[in-house]
């Protein structure tokens, strides 16, 4: 089963932490968004592998746009 991660808000994207491939745990840090001129970290809500990074350094995003997807 996948879990797509999405944006909780609009914003830059400042750090991408993972690349794909990449296993992850509960509670990691994902990629860093600056919003509102703050620093946003999203945190994986399961383990896994990364298989799709849809976003790198300073891309705009939008909210519940999907950045990656862990399987």
């Amino acid at each position: 089963m996948s879990t797509e991660i999405l944006a909780p808000m609009p914003g830059n994207v400042w750090k991408v932490q993972v690349k794909e491939g990449d296993a992850v745990v509960e509670g990691q840090e994902l990629i860093i968004l600056e919003a509102m001129k703050m620093e946003v970290p999203i945190i994986t809500t399961s383990a896994g592998t990364v298989s799709k990074v849809n976003v790198k350094v300073d891309d705009k995003v939008a909210t519940k746009q999907v950045l990656m997807v862990i399987e």
